[in-house]
């Protein structure tokens, strides 16, 4: 059983899914976060006028997740941050005492993985942590 899980979100159904799973790993006392990063690398977050539409996009996304968990008697706390993601979802575990990672994948690989890098890749290899991934699922 664990005491605090994270969801990491980008608004995908990717991520809703990994919050399914998430709520099935939950016991009634364990505590769910969902947190959205901003990516600075991609916005310039020193304008607050840019960072508040991007922000609402982030409340949007976590409290998509936190909508999925009612009437299960889980308790989500959702979070925005700004960084680049992967850092800022490790740096969310260590300062929130988190024990596990529950984190969808877009399924993408090979030259596209490899030329750019990979959130969950990231979060995998360097969380100190146990993390599941949920993978994508073919649509068709």
């Amino acid at each position: 059983m664990y005491d605090r899980i994270l969801v990491p979100t980008d608004g995908s159904d990717h991520a809703e899914r990994a919050m399914e799973a998430a709520l099935e790993m939950a016991g009634q006392d364990t505590e769910v976060h969902a947190l959205h990063v901003i990516d600075t690398r991609l916005y310039d977050t020193s304008i607050d006028s840019a960072v508040a539409p991007l922000r609402r996009d982030g409340e949007r996304f976590t409290g998509r997740l936190a909508d999925t968990a009612e009437g299960t008697g889980v308790s989500v706390t959702t979070a925005v941050e700004l960084g680049r993601p992967a850092q800022a979802i490790l740096d969310y575990v260590a300062a929130n005492d988190v024990d596990l990672v529950v984190i969808g994948t877009r399924g993408r690989g090979g030259l596209v993985h490899r030329l750019l890098g990979s959130t969950t890749g990231y979060v995998v290899t360097h969380a100190t942590v146990p993390v599941h991934v949920v993978p994508a699922v073919e649509k068709g």
